[in-house]
């Protein structure tokens, strides 16, 4: 166990540095971007002194390494700065929206994965069969197709043809059930698409792997029924591999939110990211890009702990 733990402090510190070149990378990338949010403020018919002014007054020709080191500082304490476009702290605005973000992504893991682990589970029972080959077959169609083609077929079909649900998310302040799923069902199902094609594909190959296992020949030699080898047998054994495949897919949703939210008019912080660029709020956008940037390595920090914790030569 001695060996676990070094390797899980090992994986946090590289998660760690990992971060601390991600802020520099971010903070680089949005210096970069053409424009800046006193040339916005100020709209095309402002003078150069006017904006050269306001420039000064929000310390953006401060050089861009003392710029990032104030950054980084305030980032450590939990204070990202000033939105400079709406002149209010960034935390109250980040705490105003990420609710929502993790709202959408709770509701999206909530539905995915018990669907996603039964479809790879039955797909790795039945393998090589009609069952296992259009599982497959679909999979590999949904994995395929990006969010954006989705979210439209779903607006059209359900919204536009049908005239079921919302083209937009609209939730009331204090919703009933029924509103509530017609708000979110959408945005769910966009998301649902690509994390059920991963997450099904990945248990499915750490399910067949332990079912060509001695132990699990050995309990069919026995003659226990399929459902029981692989609910008793495999599956417990599998269990590290697949919180690895479930850690790796609910990462896709933080890509996946960036489009969902905007398409659907979503409040949250994918479109605050959005809106950031579009205002050139760097501190607004530097939070926003940092949060997504956390999220991921700790998804896959925990994806990489479960592997380490899987590994029976490590376990003994």
């Amino acid at each position: 166990m001695k060996g676990v733990a070094v390797l899980v402090l090992r994986r946090i510190g590289s998660a760690a540095i990992v971060l601390l070149l991600v802020s520099a990378i971010v903070f680089t990338i949005s210096s970069l971007l053409p424009g800046d949010a006193a040339s916005e403020m100020l709209g095309q018919s402002a003078t150069p002194q006017a904006v050269a002014a306001l420039r000064a007054k929000m310390g953006l020709n401060e050089p861009a390494p003392v710029r990032y080191a104030h950054w980084l500082g305030g980032l450590l304490r939990g204070d990202p700065g000033v939105s400079l476009a709406d002149n209010l702290p960034v935390a109250t605005l980040v705490a105003s929206r990420l609710p929502k973000s993790l709202l959408l992504a709770g509701l999206t893991a909530a539905f995915a994965t018990p669907l996603a682990l039964a479809l790879g589970i039955l797909a790795a029972v039945r393998r090589d069969s009609a069952i296992d080959r259009a599982l497959s077959l679909a999979t590999l169609s949904m994995v395929a197709v990006p969010e954006f083609l989705v979210a439209t077929l779903l607006v059209l079909l359900f919204a536009v043809k049908l005239r079921w649900l919302p083209s937009i998310t609209i939730v009331p302040e204090h919703p009933s059930l029924w509103s509530f799923l017609r708000g979110y069902l959408l945005p769910v199902l966009t998301l649902t698409f690509g994390v059920v094609a991963q997450m099904a594909r990945m248990t499915r190959a750490a399910v067949i792997d332990q079912l060509r296992q001695p132990y699990a020949e050995m309990a069919r030699l026995k003659g226990l029924s399929p459902a029981r080898v692989v609910l008793v047998h495999a599956l417990p054994n599998a269990a590290g591999p697949i919180v690895n495949a479930v850690a790796l897919s609910l990462s896709y949703l933080l890509g996946g939110a960036i489009i969902v939210e905007t398409i659907f008019n979503y409040p949250g912080i994918a479109s605050l990211m959005v809106d950031a660029v579009t205002s050139r709020d760097m501190p607004l956008l530097q939070a926003c890009a940092m949060i997504f940037c956390a999220g991921y390595m700790i998804l896959v920090l925990v994806a990489d702990i479960a592997a380490i914790l899987a590994n029976p030569r490590l376990r003994g």
